[in-house]
């Protein structure tokens, strides 16, 4: 199997102008975005950073980069994933509230939450055009033993729930709603899982004995995380959005975190492109929401909120072009010769291809069995058992395939790294947007259109463009270290977010007055009519 050089990695022709590298990363994170609103949080988060991290290396003539889109693919879905463990339903109610310092306000958090969630995004896509095989490779031994601790946690959460609350003699109600009554809340927020990410780099570090650049980043980003949250909402009563979670305030941590780990390491590029990628995915979120109340006002009945979505999805797919195109520009050509950790050429493939799928399918089968379109169990076992032996079939299926090409080249396998590239985004973007539809399926109505419709139709465009422009945007390398006008790009970002919150608010002003929006339920921050804050709704009560 032959291996990029940094010869290789050479501009080979002019092509497409660089808004191919914009346009067509932006539709890959509008269709994703879509899709992760069907099923939310970080698992859907995985699915538009995966697509969009693809399509910017696939798009480019870096040959060196068609050689690690898995890698891309990986890193940019871990990257994305982080923003989706914040709660934003009731922000978006502040802006529709009719109230000029509550909708600016909600402009505003939706600003920070949208440069947060795309800053770790571009960090994650920028990595591996920037690191060696070595310090790239390296991520993935703690990172697996991260989610290994990930998947105890999640598969005992709730019985050590239940058993602090016997002990403490807690009643517990049940039910997701009233997670508030368990013992281990605390501001509804993601802390057991950031007490993870200080645990294993440490014990990963103590058991190898000694210091590595991969544990160094992952303790940069919970202990950021740690910091965030300790500070913000616990020691000074900061809440963006009492009582939902405020993983907000640990995300604006281990987004710093990670500027410090990345400055620190000479990683200016991979800052840059986080910056560059948070910067506009801040502007979008407001912009997103804006079109929304918009096209409430025009009383055309839809999907308004996946029209916000995709649209923000558009905006932060924008984004990450950009930051891959100043690193294209800016970043030296990468090597994987010699291919250490050889697994890692099989294991990235499949955790995008295998691991996002199904980490968002297997919520499907409950909604199946809702909808009343499936029963809850077939022969002596549930219908979830059955999903999940089929998905092992599959993985372990895929698996195989690519150890075996591997060994020796099969002929289903292109015979070049942007082929394959190709090809595993083809294959994951077709699988997605099957999984998708499978969800909507049983409950399908005319508004749904707006959503599974426009997501097939932006798929076939997309694989369209990818296939016909695949490495024809030239990298015009300037050579040398990457641009440091970071202070420069800062105050772009700032600047320009702070007149997109004014914009904004100007434009609902103006299409509703002081008039509540009636899309979506009002939400109040400031006044009479603001929640109480308190750290969580009473017992008995269910959570907002």
């Amino acid at each position: 199997m032959s291996h990029a050089t940094a010869s290789s990695a050479q501009p080979r022709t002019s092509g497409q102008p660089v808004w191919a590298l914009v346009v067509i990363p932006g539709l890959a994170l509008s269709i994703g975005w879509g899709i992760r609103g069907n099923f939310g949080h970080e698992h859907g988060a995985m699915i538009p950073g995966a697509l969009a991290a693809m399509a910017a290396a696939l798009v480019t003539d870096r040959s060196d980069w068609h050689r690690r889109v898995a890698f891309f693919g990986l890193f940019g879905g871990i990257g994305w994933a982080f923003g989706g463990s914040m709660s934003y339903g009731q922000v978006l109610g502040y802006t529709h509230c009719g109230d000029p310092p509550n909708v600016l306000y909600g402009f505003a958090s939706l600003y920070l939450i949208g440069f947060l969630w795309a800053a770790m995004g571009g960090i994650g896509t920028a990595l591996p055009a920037y690191l060696d095989r070595e310090r790239l490779t390296a991520l993935l031994p703690p990172l697996l033993w991260f989610f290994g601790a990930l998947t105890v946690h999640d598969l005992t959460y709730d019985g050590l729930n239940v058993w602090l609350a016997q002990r403490s003699s807690i009643r517990l109600t049940g039910g997701p709603e009233y997670r508030h009554e368990e013992p281990l809340y605390w501001f509804d927020s993601d802390w057991t899982t950031a007490l993870i990410g200080v645990a294993v780099p440490l014990v990963y570090m103590l058991g190898r004995r000694r210091r590595d650049h991969a544990s160094a980043l992952m303790l940069h980003i919970a202990v950021g995380w740690w910091i965030g949250f300790l500070l913000l909402p616990v020691a000074l009563g900061w809440r963006m959005t009492p009582p939902r979670g405020d993983n907000w305030a640990g995300c604006l941590g281990a987004v710093c975190g990670a500027f410090v780990f990345l400055q620190c390491h000479d990683l200016v590029g991979v800052t840059r492109s986080g910056l560059v990628a948070g910067f506009v995915g801040g502007v979008g979120f407001p912009l997103a929401t804006a079109v929304q109340i918009l096209g409430v006002k025009t009383g055309w009945v839809t999907n308004w909120h996946s029209v916000m979505e995709q649209t923000y999805g558009l905006i932060n797919g924008v984004g990450i072009g950009l930051a891959m195109a100043g690193a294209a520009r800016d970043a030296a050509p990468v090597s994987d010769a010699p291919p250490v950790r050889r697994w890692s050429d099989w294991l990235a493939p499949a955790a995008v291809l295998v691991g996002i799928t199904y980490l968002n399918a297997r919520k499907n089968p409950e909604e199946w069995v809702k909808a009343g379109a499936f029963p809850p169990g077939l022969y002596w076992l549930s219908t979830m058992t059955w999903f999940n032996i089929g998905a092992f079939i599959v993985a372990a299926g895929v698996v195989v395939l690519l150890i075996r090409h591997m060994r020796k080249p099969l002929s289903l396998m292109p015979s070049t790294w942007e082929g394959r590239g190709l090809l595993l985004f083809v294959a994951f973007l077709s699988a997605v947007v099957v999984m998708n539809f499978e969800r909507a399926l049983v409950g399908f109505r005319e508004q749904r259109l707006i959503t599974e419709g426009i997501i097939l139709v932006n798929a076939t465009v997309t694989s369209v463009l990818i296939a016909c422009w695949s490495g024809t945007v030239h990298a015009l390398r300037r050579g040398g270290a990457p641009s440091r006008g970071l202070a420069q790009t800062v105050a772009m970002g700032l600047t320009g977010g702070v007149l997109c919150c004014l914009v904004c608010l100007g434009t609902v002003m103006a299409a509703y007055g002081t008039k509540p929006i009636e899309f979506r339920k009002p939400s109040y921050r400031f006044g009479a009519r603001a929640r109480m804050v308190r750290p969580a709704p009473l017992p008995g009560q269910p959570h907002p």
